[in-house]
């Protein structure tokens, strides 16, 4: 299931699902310590005797994004109630705080009592074992704890006509009621207990104070509504790593009031936001739309000390038993330098000062870390047939380079390069230089991007070329001329060497990839790949080039997806979550990515506007294919447009940037 709403500040990030429920929670690192773990933290709402889940299929649900903020604007109705609830909810910028509101409008001319239930599934540090959650009676407060993870949840009504019971240090207005109503702490996943949030479906809570071990709570807040009006209900999640930095933010809370979290993160996103922005008139409201919300989305899954997170949607366990929450520097390296062309700064720095911290001595990056740069699981081996062999991507060393150079092209902030310039730039391409075969020039066999195969291939070629061209440049600036002779003679050679062994004259596209077969003969694989797009993407041909154009125009023809969800698929006979078997009508699953270098390609060559108007065709596929909220996944099933395997994919969105950008930057130049 995806995840329509995700919200961060770079240490804690929620993500709620379709449903609107929560079921990813990460904190101190993004995508590190899941203390949800793809469970449901569930929400009822109970009128009457009866109460309803979210979950229940009979809600009608809208999630989408206060436009210009990373705000939730949600709306909610269900048949059996005379009710409609608006909520929003918000990750503040600089406390590790999720504050929610929730407006209750009685659609009925008669008195209502409405009670709001909030179930919390913590799984702590990534597991069940060891937790303990009890009521905090002086806070009137739930709390969740496990060593160094500790969170509160807490709640306030606003109060029209009356002296609160519960008020705050200083005077707000309107008034607010604040604590809990109602409470019980309780076990799950043991001795077939499923959890408090049965206990609440008699409209009543327990109120046991205290459980340990695998456990949960809910809590409960009672709203009188008369006929055709509204209440208000806050609900407030606080993280920290010990009790009194958790009372310190819920302090902050009562004090300030819920309400001025919620308006100053508003302005803050936007200021964020629109700081930065392009001039976007002229184009279809949701192209416009999705680009800003990509780079909000974006922004929550990049953790704060530089590692930019490919996705963090825990429901791939089901298919992987593993996860997408790790840093790939390739991934890395694509979004930092959508985020430079934006015109962010500071993002993009820290990315590429942890890629300094985690770099091997030997002068290459490893397959993935973890948010806290250590290295990350990986199936990719340290021997073969008798021999070790370097478990790498060599494109993922080579772009962090390349978008390196892109970035000081951009910003020309020397003081930043200075210390990169011995502690990674050199490190990478003279390890660059020297990972090459001696007998054809290109670089030695590694995986690919799409992490399946281990050969020579056209991407990682055309990124090695755009990292020692980048490395040239660097070396040049601090006046090293023999060291960036070298690196520019180097990505020359293997220039040439694509021509020699890849370029596949007969078929009029560049091969994929060689391989060595059992033999030791190398093959060439000529299945066509969207990932060609890294011979011009990186530089080493222009994007206008004959070869480039006929590769192009292969791609086009051969991984459309020729339903009416359309889009391009990765590869001809794409394994991946594959659905169909028509490999000719459906090469792969169209993926966001492989559609929108197409989208950016068109752009990069148009010479009309009737040539620009194909690339903005791919761009409104992509913003309509998004969630309503704008959420982009890694692909899309062919036939109903849902989306598969992980829902946001960073990737996607960062995409999407850098090809609207390249849209405008033609749009500009024919105008």
């Amino acid at each position: 299931m995806p995840r329509d709403i995700p919200l961060g500040n770079g240490n804690l990030l929620v993500a709620f699902d379709r449903n609107y429920e929560i079921r990813d929670l990460y904190w101190p690192h993004v995508g590190q310590e899941n203390h949800a773990m793809g469970h449901a933290f569930r929400t009822g709402v109970w009128v009457a005797g009866q109460l309803r889940w979210l979950d229940d299929p009979g809600w009608e649900r809208e999630l989408k994004y206060k436009p210009d903020t990373m705000v939730s604007a949600v709306t909610l109705k269900h048949p059996v109630f005379d009710l409609m609830i608006k909520a929003s909810d918000v990750v503040d910028f600089h406390e590790d705080l999720l504050v929610r509101r929730f407006d209750i409008k009685n659609l009925s001319e008669k008195n209502q009592e409405v009670r709001l239930f909030f179930h919390q599934d913590f799984h702590i540090g990534g597991s069940e074992f060891g937790d303990t959650a009890y009521y905090e009676p002086q806070r009137r407060a739930v709390i969740h704890y496990k060593g160094a993870y500790w969170f509160l949840v807490n709640g306030a009504v606003l109060v029209d006509d009356q002296q609160p019971a519960w008020a705050p240090t200083e005077d707000t207005a309107p008034s607010l009621q604040v604590g809990v109503h109602g409470w019980s702490c309780g076990l799950k996943e043991v001795r077939d207990l499923q959890g408090t949030w049965r206990d609440a479906e008699d409209g009543q809570l327990s109120g046991n104070a205290i459980a340990n071990g695998p456990v949960d709570s809910t809590i409960a807040f009672t709203l009188h509504i008369p006929g055709n009006e509204s209440r208000s209900l806050y609900v407030w999640m606080a993280a920290a790593s010990n009790f009194d930095q958790l009372a310190t933010i819920n302090r902050l809370v009562r004090q300030r009031g819920p309400q001025a979290y919620l308006e100053r993160a508003s302005a803050f996103w936007n200021l964020w936001l629109t700081r930065q922005l392009p001039d976007l008139t002229d184009l279809p409201e949701k192209v416009s739309d999705q680009y800003k919300t990509s780079l909000l989305v974006m922004r929550t899954q990049i953790d704060n000390r530089g590692a930019i997170i490919a996705a963090n949607d825990s429901d791939i366990f089901s298919y992987i038993n593993d996860s997408y929450s790790y840093m790939w520097p390739r991934d890395g390296a694509l979004v930092a330098n959508a985020l430079n062309q934006a015109g962010y700064l500071d993002l993009p720095r820290q990315f590429f000062k942890l890629s300094a911290r985690v770099l091997t001595n030997q002068g290459y990056l490893l397959h993935k870390y973890n948010p806290d740069g250590t290295l990350a699981s990986s199936w990719h081996p340290w021997y073969r047939d008798g021999e070790k062999e370097l478990p790498i991507q060599e494109d993922e060393s080579a772009l962090v380079l390349w978008a390196l150079g892109r970035h000081f092209q951009r910003h020309g902030d020397v003081y930043f390069i200075k210390p990169l310039y011995r502690g990674l730039i050199c490190p990478i391409a003279d390890f660059l230089v020297e990972y090459r075969d001696q007998d054809s020039g290109l670089p030695l066999p590694s995986y690919g991007l799409w992490e399946e195969r281990r050969g020579i291939l056209s991407w990682t070629a055309g990124a090695v070329w755009g990292g020692l061209t980048a490395a040239a440049d660097f070396a040049e600036n601090f006046g090293e001329q023999e060291r960036a002779y070298n690196y520019r003679r180097v990505a020359a050679e293997i220039k040439m060497a694509v021509e020699r062994h890849l370029w596949q004259p007969d078929l009029g596209y560049f091969a994929k990839l060689l391989y060595q077969s059992e033999d030791k003969k190398w093959q060439a694989d000529l299945a066509v790949d969207a990932s060609l797009c890294g011979l011009w993407q990186f530089g080493m041909y222009t994007a206008d080039d004959p070869k480039i154009s006929s590769t192009m125009q292969a791609i086009q023809e051969r991984l459309r997806v020729k339903t009416e969800v359309g889009g391009i698929a990765r590869y001809e006979d794409d394994g991946y979550h594959q659905v169909s078997q028509d490999i000719s009508n459906i090469p792969g699953n169209p993926w966001f990515v492989s559609t929108l270098w197409v989208a950016e390609w068109l752009a990069e060559t148009a010479l009309s506007e009737a040539d620009l108007a194909a690339s903005l065709e791919l761009l409104v596929w992509a913003a309509e294919r998004s969630l309503p909220s704008g959420i982009m996944a890694e692909q899309l099933h062919p036939f109903s447009g849902e989306p598969l395997s992980v829902s946001p994919l960073t990737w996607s969105h960062a995409a999407y940037v850098a090809s609207l950008l390249t849209y405008l930057r033609a749009r500009e130049r024919l105008v």
